[in-house]
């Protein structure tokens, strides 16, 4: 209730932000390997906004600028430079159960704050040409009931090897929706597969690069826990992992774009323990699958990539099996994907990045806080998850969800869906109905 009487506050500061944004000549850390450094978008995009990023290397400037406040959230100076943002998630979830359901796992209304962080960008040494930006973050990690570093470190243009390194704490870059800022997702949450086996962070040092001639990016990171093993994400004490895509259609002009690509990645659990566990695609509700926590020495992934954006539709498809080496448990072999169509009923850019291999905020042509209609999509999205085997009996789902946003403007979007799961666990299939809403603001 509390919430609600704040909304139309909350809605009146982003209008104000959406309003005063305006183009400035600033150093920016954009394009980012993982939109996660900071969810700031940039003005509204005119008729002729790129739906291709730039690569990350520094752009020469004729004059440096004195220190100055560009913005009320962005300070400018001759030896670095400063952005605050924020961002924040606010979640309602109802279900209806058949008896099955309720007997795996009993569930009831609730609302709550999904998500809300803080986040600081910049560049370092604006007057020299190598550009090197860095970013530090902090959310509210409200499962835990704790506050938690998010992605912070430095990015690193490398020219010389097509790209650029990130040092620090990121994303693994093992799938595309997981290397997507969780804001600029066409879906409310991830599939389960996805969050099952793959940490929303890590630490260490990854090298994402393109080249255009050969149409190929690629992204190869190494990490351990030397840092962040006391932390809720961190599950693996070292991995590796790798992508590659490639980008047979890529056209700025026409608006098209097909990412075909291949994720790989091995993992050391902590203490030889592993644990695979998701949510129904629902912030609010319990965990659906879970492993239990067994005996693992390593484990190995493997899966693909497709996605397709045309100027107004969107089709995106991932899947991929985790093979777990574990004498205690015959090694089991786990799968799980995902497949979603979208539709814009109205003119938005949904641009890409080459360097991080992954896709910005989708931004209208219009949005309401000028009048115009900003941008309506409809997505239809199943997902799978199966972590059953002879030994281990996680559960087994899908869910089928068809969803409705309403991007206000680039910063301001509302979320409406319906989904339709069932659930293989505890030897019972039970069916759950989903109704979900979420209010999304960032600046």
């Amino acid at each position: 209730m509390k919430f609600l009487i704040v909304l139309p506050a909350l809605i009146m500061f982003a209008a104000g932000v959406a309003r005063t944004q305006t183009p400035v000549p600033v150093a920016s850390p954009s394009p980012t390997p993982s939109a996660e450094v900071s969810p700031t978008p940039d003005t509204e995009p005119a008729p002729e906004t790129p739906t291709i990023d730039k690569p990350a290397e520094a752009q020469a400037e004729d004059e440096m600028p004195q220190r100055s406040l560009v913005r009320w959230n962005q300070y400018e100076g001759p030896y670095f430079t400063i952005r605050f943002g924020g961002g924040i998630l606010y979640d309602f979830a109802a279900y209806a159960q058949d008896r099955d359901s309720k007997q795996q796992i009993e569930m009831h209304p609730l609302g709550k704050v999904r998500d809300l962080r803080f986040l600081l960008s910049g560049r370092l040494f604006p007057r020299i040409k190598r550009s090197i930006t860095w970013s530090a973050g902090i959310m509210y990690d409200q499962p835990n009931d704790q506050w938690v570093m998010r992605q912070t470190g430095l990015l690193i243009s490398t020219p010389e090897l097509w790209g650029a390194i990130f040092v620090g704490r990121t994303k693994e870059g093992f799938s595309l929706s997981k290397v997507l800022t969780g804001y600029y997702g066409w879906m409310m949450e991830r599939a389960p597969m996805n969050d099952a086996t793959i940490p929303i962070l890590a630490d260490g040092i990854k090298w994402m690069g393109y080249s255009p001639k050969h149409k190929v990016i690629w992204n190869v990171g190494y990490f351990n826990d030397f840092v962040s093993k006391t932390q809720s994400f961190s599950r693996f004490s070292s991995q590796v992992v790798g992508r590659v895509a490639y980008l047979p259609i890529m056209s700025d002009k026409e608006n098209k774009l097909l990412h075909l690509g291949v994720n790989l990645r091995w993992g050391k659990p902590v203490d030889n323990k592993i644990r695979f566990r998701a949510r129904p695609e629902a912030s609010p509700a319990p965990y659906f699958i879970d492993t239990a926590s067994f005996s693992s020495d390593s484990t190995r992934m493997v899966g693909y990539e497709a996605y397709y954006r045309g100027k107004r539709w969107f089709l995106a498809s991932e899947y991929w099996w985790a093979f777990v080496s574990s004498n205690t448990h015959g090694d089991p072999v786990f799968n799980g994907g995902e497949f979603a169509v979208s539709y814009l009923f109205n003119d938005g850019t949904r641009a890409y990045n080459p360097i991080g291999g992954t896709f910005r905020e989708l931004k209208p042509k219009r949005t309401v806080f000028d009048g115009g209609p900003g941008v309506w999509e409809l997505v239809v999205h199943y997902s799978y998850a199966d972590y059953n085997t002879k030994a281990v009996k996680g559960g087994a789902f899908g869910r089928i969800t068809s969803q409705l946003n309403w991007y206000l403007s680039s910063n301001v979007r509302l979320e409406w869906n319906y989904g339709y799961g069932q659930l293989d666990r505890f030897n019972l299939q039970g069916n759950t109905h989903f109704f979900q809403t979420r209010l999304q603001m960032y600046f």
